[in-house]
């Protein structure tokens, strides 16, 4: 859970009214990407039916991803990288026509970065149930309507299993290595478990093993907000004039607060105004607020509404031990060579749950147990910004002996 955009990751800084003019008018009723949109560098697998874990049906899904590098001939530099909950394939590279806005990761993946796309073919696809080219809420069922309401809930577990049938279709039968970072981490961990022979080496990123009661709880006023929004009409406001986007805004202001750290919003807006007017009864804002409301309202002319449920509703059934056994037992079959990173301000995915999984994996790259620690004031979102100590463990692990 996290910004994805580097126009959004960025330090936080005051909004100008300027800036906050450039997003007026009603967003669309989804900001979905539709067919017969810009295809940008999207490319399209068909990987089949879908069978969920609670006996629904997909019967076709589509995968759109990216690949950034070329396959060698044996296939064996291929890395797959799972984004996290608001991300998408477009990990790396420029805005432009179908990517209105770079890669979220563009610090980290690109020639002669930690990932280097002069070496690895990096394969970056758009989980089932999201909006940017894949089969998902937005897109059109076989009765010739969008999905909607009837969208079969999704668990991180299905989500992995189109990636397998899209892995075969390039002909890949190992990954250099699999990695993800926040919900991605969780992809990256089922999907380790789910194949660990197509698995040489593992990096989980500020993610956990289960998802706790705590980030239930956060989750939970979020998806609150979308439903409570009287245009979400249950799902079903594609044939709408308007979209639920006052939810979808609300809910992003929500999980922004636990993406940054206190210390960040303290230290750069502290009780700042925006504007000459005062909160203090004259119908002033803080900046904080106008913050805040800036970045949900430019979060809506990205996203759907009905994704961001799928996609938190998918967080929420986390849990690899389920139906396989102890925690511990599960966390020690994961033999392939791994590297855990945390960030130490993280107030989303605190750093005792990357200790929980480097103390219990058995390939863990660690003479001590420990998670690899990153220190910065920019919470979750610090795997995202931090590019330099982040691509450091991340090029460990890609050189790391398998």
């Amino acid at each position: 859970m996290d910004w994805q955009l580097p126009s959004d990751s960025v330090p936080s800084a005051f909004v100008t009214e300027a800036l906050s003019q450039t997003l007026r008018g009603t967003p669309p009723v989804t900001g979905a990407w539709r067919d017969g949109d810009h295809l940008g560098s999207r490319r399209f697998a068909q990987t089949g039916p879908l069978e969920t874990e609670t006996g629904e049906n997909i019967a076709h899904v589509r995968i759109a991803y990216e690949m950034f590098g070329e396959l060698n001939a044996d296939r064996s530099n291929a890395v797959l990288v799972f984004h996290a909950l608001t991300g998408d394939s477009h990990v790396t590279g420029p805005a432009g026509p179908g990517h209105p806005t770079g890669g979220w990761w563009s610090g980290i993946v690109g020639p002669g970065l930690a990932v280097d796309t002069e070496r690895w073919a990096v394969i970056v696809p758009n989980i089932v149930g999201g909006c940017q080219g894949s089969t998902g809420p937005a897109t059109v069922a076989p009765n010739g309507h969008e999905w909607g309401s009837r969208f079969p809930y999704l668990t991180i577990r299905d989500q992995i299993q189109p990636i397998r049938t899209l892995a075969d279709e390039l002909g890949i039968e190992r990954f250099h290595a699999v990695i993800g970072g926040s919900m991605g981490g969780m992809h990256a961990l089922e999907w380790a478990l789910y194949s660990p022979e197509a698995t040489a080496r593992l990096g989980l990123i500020a993610t956990t093993a289960v998802t706790s009661a705590d980030q239930l709880g956060v989750n939970s006023v979020q998806l609150e907000a979308i439903n409570i929004d009287p245009s979400f009409h249950g799902g079903d406001y594609y044939d709408e004039d308007e979209g639920p986007y006052r939810g979808l805004a609300l809910a992003r202001r929500m999980a922004l607060l636990n993406y940054r750290s206190a210390t960040e919003l303290n230290e750069r807006f502290e009780r700042s105004w925006q504007g000459k007017r005062s909160p203090l009864g004259d119908h002033g804002r803080f900046a904080v607020e106008s913050y805040l409301d800036f970045h949900g309202n430019k979060f809506t002319r990205r996203f759907d509404a009905n994704s961001y449920l799928a996609l938190v509703h998918a967080m929420n059934s986390h849990d690899v031990s389920r139906g396989r056994g102890s925690l511990h037992e599960v966390l020690a079959s994961l033999t392939m060579p791994t590297i855990v990173v945390g960030i130490d301000s993280d107030r989303l995915f605190p750093l005792d749950q990357q200790q929980f999984l480097a103390a219990h994996i058995t390939g863990l790259i660690s003479a001590d147990a420990q998670p690899a620690v990153v220190s910065s004031p920019f919470g979750h979102d610090g795997f995202l910004i931090e590019s330099e100590p982040v691509g450091a463990e991340i090029r460990r692990l890609l050189e790391h002996d398998a």
